[in-house]
């Protein structure tokens, strides 16, 4: 049996799937591993390169088993599917992933640092905040155009719809405001998230050398609150 050169690894919740092979692509073994045993193996192998799916969860696991001394590398899910050769399942995935990342042209995906992850988590954050308050925005115009009470789009016309609802002298039904006033509520709430968050982003931007440097890039959008 030849010494372990590859490693694939088909990411999962609780159940991970590896397969190893040779530097010839020789399959040396395939095992199933529950969530806890999956660095016992890794530690227990000398260092050899490891191959994943790029994913949410990837670049957590990058980080564990690089620390034992192994290659990581992270490869874009597109790239894998062409060397899925029969069903698809668990085993058939890990192995393509296998053969995927002893191809010498393939391209792989930088692992992201915890830090790196964070900043993203902030921003995907903000577009979920904002997306809720476009929905809301357009629950609250809906609702009211049933009323017979239209306002115009765009974020410049929110306050006549909050200003509508709070009016006790426009003409909706009392049944329907005080459910109206909890939507008003949750966007004003929504918009001192958001803002709060802006404020965040800036106060990075302002420590982070290369958010200074691309500052500096004619053409990128630059916040008036940076400096």
């Amino acid at each position: 049996m030849g010494e372990v050169s590859t490693i694939g690894v088909d990411l999962a919740k609780s159940v991970f799937q590896v397969h190893g092979a040779d530097a010839s692509g020789a399959v040396l073994f395939r095992s199933k591993l529950r969530r806890h045993q999956v660095l016992a193996l890794f530690s227990a192998q000398p260092p050899c390169t490891v191959a994943m799916e790029a994913c949410g969860s990837a670049h957590y696991w990058a980080r564990e088993i690089g620390r034992l001394g192994h290659l990581v590398r992270l490869i874009p899910p597109a790239y894998v599917k062409p060397f899925v050769k029969h069903q698809k399942n668990d085993a058939a995935d890990a192995e393509a992933i296998c053969e995927a990342a002893q191809r010498p042209t393939m391209r792989f995906v930088a692992p992201r640092s915890e830090q790196a992850q964070a900043a993203a988590t902030m921003f995907r954050t903000r577009d979920l905040l904002v997306g809720q308050r476009t929905q809301i925005i357009n629950a609250l115009r809906g609702h009211l155009a049933e009323f017979g009470l239209v306002v115009a789009k765009g974020p410049a016309h929110v306050p006549h719809l909050v200003q509508a609802i709070e009016d006790g002298t426009e003409t909706i039904p009392e049944l329907a405001r005080p459910i109206l006033k909890m939507l008003v509520e949750r966007l004003h709430g929504l918009d001192e998230q958001i803002a709060r968050l802006d404020r965040e982003v800036a106060e990075r931007a302002k420590t982070d050398a290369t958010a200074r440097r691309l500052m500096t890039v004619p053409g990128v959008v630059r916040s008036p609150r940076w400096p």
